[in-house]
């Protein structure tokens, strides 16, 4: 039980406890703040490290780009929705952004987001490109120079005279660059439309005209106004192969497969020093009878790839579905076989221009986008080819 003392004492306790939870909540709340500005601080340190990397390891042009807010990419944008070329010119005139100058001709060089979406669809779509050597040139064609010959050489004693050798033949080949080109339309009530990612639209509309002429061209094109196809060339028996034309194995019957024995003997026509880093090439109908062949244990010579996005294999050599290769029909040249990282060339200028025209299919907005390429073999021992005939 609690007497008048006890009361009169925890009275005077009262404001005590409360003096103290006062000034511990002072201390407290200073300790918060001492803390928060700490952290503040070392955020700031690292975020000025990050920039500081960052900036050391990206090209100069990207950095100019991220500091003004990626100018390039928002001009470029009002030049296609309105044909709002000022700023445009501006950047041009400043040089803050060369991937966007005013060409002398008419037209601007493409938003260089857009031409990567652009080259990643040209270079994953299913055509040659995709294996074969892609270089990029400044110039209006590219020379390769391909040593055909053998080196000569010979033993020789310690006393004995040294003897002459054979020298190594090199043979020049040039590819010229052509003008490969697009126009996709939308109307000018679409453009407007600041929800339509007018970007993505146009890159995917160039990639897609852009894909399919060219996988046509690396195949079949004649060489005139577009690249040299590969088939262009001559075909002669590989017993009897030169220089400058394709080689071709029977398959042993006419329009038809003897036997899967062709597919074997068209791989070992190809040299050892090509045979590692070769690939079949065929269309898809073509791929559904091969796809059928067994060996003499009845085993099927095609396997699926093991993991999403690889290629099937024949043989054990990736298989390239390029569709403008040709059916199986009498003396089709429908299955090639090669290095085709050695033997076929694609040649391109780095530049991809846009030239908007609003008046020539009004109500609509044309853009023709061009760019300048060029493909031809460049190593004729490289590629080989079954040819469905007797012989």
């Amino acid at each position: 039980m609690s007497t008048p003392e006890t009361k009169a004492r925890t009275g005077q306790d009262v404001p005590e406890l409360n003096s103290a939870m006062i000034g511990f909540l002072n201390d407290f709340r200073d300790f918060q703040a001492d803390i928060k500005t700490r952290i503040h601080k070392q955020e700031e340190r690292l975020t000025m490290l990050d920039r500081k990397t960052m900036i050391a390891g990206r090209p100069a042009l990207a950095t100019s780009a991220e500091a003004e807010g990626a100018p390039h990419q928002k001009a470029f944008e009002a030049y296609l929705r309105s044909g709002d070329d000022d700023a445009l010119r501006g950047l041009h005139l400043e040089g803050k952004a060369l991937s966007t100058a005013v060409a002398a001709d008419g037209g601007y060089l493409v938003d260089p987001e857009t031409a990567a979406v652009i080259k990643s669809v040209l270079k994953s779509d299913a055509s040659i490109r995709s294996i074969a050597n892609v270089v990029t040139v400044e110039a209006t064609s590219f020379d390769v120079l391909i040593d055909h010959g053998e080196l000569g050489s010979g033993w020789a004693t310690e006393t004995g005279g040294s003897i002459e050798t054979d020298t190594p033949q090199i043979e020049r080949i040039t590819i010229p660059l052509h003008e490969l080109s697009a126009m996709p339309k939308a109307s000018q009530r679409l453009l407007d439309d600041s929800a339509f990612d007018i970007d993505g639209w146009l890159a995917g509309r160039i990639a897609d005209k852009f894909a399919r002429a060219e996988a046509a061209a690396f195949v079949n094109g004649d060489g005139v106004d577009k690249p040299t196809g590969f088939l262009t060339h001559p075909t002669v028996d590989d017993a009897a192969w030169t220089w400058g034309s394709i080689g071709y194995v029977a398959s042993g019957a006419d329009g038809a497969f003897a036997s899967a024995d062709a597919l074997i003997d068209l791989v070992y026509s190809l040299g050892a020093e090509y045979r590692g880093g070769a690939s079949f090439v065929m269309n898809s109908k073509t791929a559904g009878t091969v796809r059928k062949l067994k060996d003499g244990d009845g085993r099927f010579l095609w396997s699926d790839g093991l993991a999403a996005g690889e290629p099937a294999r024949l043989l054990g050599y990736p298989v390239l579905i390029a569709e403008d290769m040709p059916d199986i029909t009498s003396g089709a040249t429908a299955i090639a076989f090669g290095d085709f990282a050695a033997g076929y060339t694609v040649a391109e200028r780095p530049d991809l221009r846009v030239l908007r025209d609003p008046f020539s299919a009004k109500p609509h907005v044309l853009f023709y986008a061009t760019k300048r390429v060029g493909g031809d073999v460049s190593d004729f021992a490289a590629i080989k080819v079954l040819k469905f005939s007797v012989s």
